[in-house]
This record gives structure tokens, C-alpha cells and sequence, in this order.
């Protein structure tokens, strides 16, 4: 269901805009690429393997000491297929590219959904100067934007070393954030910044809202899309994903991560190879003109709230007995229930006060304009 960041989305940072060899860069001293120029958009669970110090950087301004840790573990990721950009790895194949982070001793790298989508192959270089390794896409689940792929660990030069996994449900605003990755091709380069915003709603490559979202300042471009947001310990706090611009293609101040609280919930299952299945309602929603009530704009024909009863300009009071203040708490409140599950909708319609039982679907590949 849209919300008020959605609106001003741009969309999704990772393989619709593409790398370049890095040799064209050093002779070029500029970026070749043959995007269309707009950005895209955009938890795993805690590894029992080694991981790096948690000891905080040494203060706010020097982070060199928690780079050096940390370095080895971010993968720049290119992904090939039969059209994109140039193959940043080289060759004759097109490509585009992005970032991720390795998870555990197994090999499993988690990115970004919209980074391996509609790829034939993909690779990957850990660390600086390595050479590429091939990977495979384990899983990946476009309603939180989330996917693993996997390497083979004797392939890594120097052993795999995942990065501790942190919490976002802790977070204050305020707190320094450290961004990894590949923005357009440059791999390992270190942005800076602090938790901007939480709580923010932002939209999945398949139309469905991705909630508890981590804003940042810390500078996230074209490129950067799955790679780690870090605390000052080093430990990962979000999923790079999405940037808000006006129009252009490169950092605005405005970046957004999923939270590493999802990775937990949604990388385990991932890397299992459970098709993972969510709840739907199948209604769409937004605030009142006077901004006082949340009001059903969209009812989607034949889905689960259309056979409950529910109607367009039913004001929504709550869901499963959670209160209703904003859009938003319609999608929390459902969250922790299965299709198939009854779900008590609150409702006021022409002034007067009715409960109506909803019976929750399964929600579909892509948005049927209900959430």
C-alpha cells in the first residue's frame, strides 16, 4: 500500500544501473553507463561461526580501524544476462552489478532481491584484488527485497569471514551508520552517516510494502544496493536498498535500508529453500482528507477482504484487535499470522460501527494494488 516515502521513491540501486571495468576508470576518469538513468529500489539468522570484533570504532570520525575488519567480508556482486550494461568483470557479456555481505562459514552472501533478479550467472570478488568466483542463487524473496547467493568457501582466498548481525528494533536516531559497497563499480568503497529516520515504510520490487525500514544519510549510490549498513561496532544494522531522489540517479542524503531484524526472519528460510508464504487481505488504504482516520480505498475484487464484506470507504478501526491509527499498522497487524487464519476487522461505515471476519489469503507474486 503506498505511503507518504513511497511517493517520492525514485526506485531500486542495484542491477538496472550498471558498472564499468575498473581499467576504463583509471584511463577514462569517468563512468560508462547505459542505464536509463534512474535509480532502483529497493534479516539472516545470527551465524555461530567466528565473526569479527565487536569492539567500537575509536571515535566518531576515524573508522579506518573497523574498515580493515570488515573489508573482506562485503562482496562486489555481477550479475550477467543477455542485456545491461557492461560486464564489470569483463568479457563479452552484459551485465549489471551491485553489493552484498557474507553471512556465514558456508559460503552464504545476502543481497538484494532486485540485484540477482532475471541473471543467468552470477559472480562475485570478496575482498580487494581477488578474482571473481562463481555463485549461486540460493533464494530470494522480492517482498522484503532480500535474497542469498552462495560460493563455494575453498574458492576464497584467505577463508570466509561472515559479519556479526546486530538489531534494528534497538536502534536510535542519532546512532553513526557505516555504508559498504560497490557504487557504480568502485567495490569497497566506505560511506559515512548517522540513523536518520526509523520505522519508514518503502515499497518491494513486487508492489508490496517493506515496513520497519532504516533511513540513513551516510552516502548510498547506484551499486551500493544489498551491501551492509553498519553500526560503530561493525555489526550489520540494514540491507542497502533504496535511495529518494529527485529525478537523479546518485545519493540525495535520503537512503534506506531493510532492517537486520528482517534478515534474521527471512535469510534462515532462504537458505533452507522454504518457499516462504505471507498473509493477504487484499485491500488497499490511506488517511482521510482530514488526516484523523485510515479509510479503504481499494477493495481488490474476489480477495479476502471482497468475500469478509469489506467495502471501499469503510473507515478501518483495527485488525486482530490491534488499534488502526495509520495504513501502515494494517500490514504490522497481520504480519505474525498465516493464510488461512480469521483475522476481526473493525470497521465504521455510514457512521455506524461493524465487525467483519476475514479469512486471510496467501498473498500473491505481485501487487494487485491491496496489501
Amino acid at each position: 500500500m503506498p505511503t507518504r516515502v513511497q511517493n517520492f521513491l525514485s526506485a531500486m540501486l542495484g542491477a538496472l544501473v550498471v558498472a564499468v571495468a575498473f581499467g576504463a576508470l583509471a584511463v577514462g576518469g569517468a563512468f560508462d553507463s547505459d542505464g536509463d538513468g534512474t535509480t532502483t529500489t529497493v534479516e539472516a539468522e545470527s551465524s555461530s561461526a567466528s565473526a569479527p570484533s565487536s569492539t567500537p570504532v575509536r571515535n566518531a570520525t576515524d573508522v579506518s580501524e573497523l574498515y580493515e575488519r570488515v573489508k573482506d567480508s562485503v562482496a562486489y556482486i555481477a550479475v550477467r544476462s543477455s542485456s545491461g550494461g557492461i560486464n564489470p568483470f569483463g568479457g563479452g557479456q552484459r551485465s549489471g552489478s551491485g553489493s552484498g555481505f557474507v553471512v556465514d562459514e558456508q559460503g552464504h552472501i545476502v543481497t538484494n532481491q532486485h540485484v540477482v533478479s532475471n541473471g543467468q550467472s552470477v559472480q562475485v570478488r570478496l575482498g580487494e584484488g581477488e578474482e571473481p568466483i562463481d555463485a549461486k542463487v540460493v533464494g530470494s524473496d522480492a517482498s522484503t527485497d532480500l535474497a542469498v547467493i552462495k560460493v563455494d568457501p575453498k574458492d576464497v582466498k584467505g577463508g570466509i569471514k561472515p559479519l556479526a548481525l546486530g538489531e534494528s528494533k534497538a536502534l536510535r536516531v542519532g546512532e553513526p551508520t557505516i555504508a559498504i559497497g560497490s557504487p557504480f563499480g568502485l567495490s569497497g568503497t566506505l560511506t559515512t552517516g548517522v540513523v536518520s529516520a526509523l520505522g519508514r515504510d518503502i515499497e518491494s520490487p513486487n508492489g508490496f510494502s517493506i515496513s520497519g525500514v532504516v533511513q540513513t544519510d551516510a552516502a548510498i549510490n547506484p551499486g551500493n544496493s544489498g551491501g551492509p549498513l553498519l553500526n560503530g561496532k561493525g555489526e550489520i544494522i540494514g540491507v542497502n536498498a533504496q535511495i529518494a531522489s529527485g529525478g537523479s540517479a546518485s545519493n540525495s542524503g535520503v537512503g534506506f535500508a531493510i532492517p537486520v531484524d528482517t534478515v534474521k526472519e527471512v535469510v534462515p528460510q532462504l537458505k533452507a529453500g522454504k518457499e516462504i508464504r505471507r498473509s493477504y487481505l487484499g485491500v488497499s488504504t490511506g488517511e482521510s482528507q482530514d488526516g484523523t482516520k485510515v479509510v479503504v480505498a481499494e477493495v481488490v475484487p474476489g480477495g479476502p477482504s471482497a468475500q469478509g464484506g469489506i467495502r471501499q470507504g469503510d473507515e478501518v478501526v483495527s485488525v486482530g484487535g490491534k488499534a488502526v491509527n495509520e495504513p501502515e499498522d494494517i500490514a504490522a497487524a497481520i504480519a505474525d499470522k498465516q493464510p488461512g487464519q480469521n483475522v476481526q476487522i473493525v470497521v465504521t461505515r455510514d457512521g455506524e460501527r461493524r465487525t467483519v471476519n476475514v479469512k486471510l489469503g496467501t498473498r500473491p507474486e505481485s501487487s494487485q494494488r491491496g496489501g
